[in-house]
């Protein structure tokens, strides 16, 4: 460099990406436990959401009242097979079937869509019934083990089977 100016060579040693030296302290990696294959299994979690009014007859309080919420719901699949990617499965197709099941009720009065037009649409039998919708949608290798539905980001049940 001359004169503050580099010549190619030197801005090219600028623009490299410099590597860490590898870690020695403890906990360092062994590097063998890549090859571990068998005994334990993963869950693979996603998240959406929806917009849905609901009125809950028979309850006693405003929420007998026709009122809407941001429903969350999160779902937990597991098993213990990766794919030749190394994948148990695909995030995008997780996210694809909740979504799909979701898009039944996103914008509607819950108290109209089947089988809400027969039970109360709590969040407890909201949980159940993605559930159950959700639980055809996978592979038999593939198993759902919640459903979580989040009514507010303070209040949230949980189903599982």
């Amino acid at each position: 460099m001359e004169g503050g100016i580099m010549d190619g060579e030197d801005a090219a040693d600028e623009r490299a990406v410099r590597k860490n030296a590898p870690y020695e302290g403890p906990g360092k990696l062994s590097g063998s436990m890549h090859l571990h294959v068998g005994g334990g299994h993963y869950e693979l979690t996603v998240k959406d959401h929806f917009d849905a009014a609901h009125a809950l007859p028979g309850y006693d309080g405003p929420c007998q009242y026709l009122h809407g919420h941001t429903w969350d719901v999160e779902i937990t699949i597991a098993g213990q097979h990766l794919d030749e990617v190394g994948m148990l499965y695909d995030f995008k197709d997780v996210k694809g079937a909740l979504h799909g099941v979701l898009e039944n009720f996103d914008h509607r009065c819950l108290n109209d869509v089947p089988p809400f037009d027969e039970i109360n649409p709590t969040a407890e039998h909201l949980a159940r019934v993605v559930f159950y919708e959700l639980e055809k949608t996978f592979p038999a290798h593939i198993s759902l083990k919640e459903v979580a539905v989040w009514e507010s980001p303070i209040a949230k049940v949980t189903y599982r089977p």
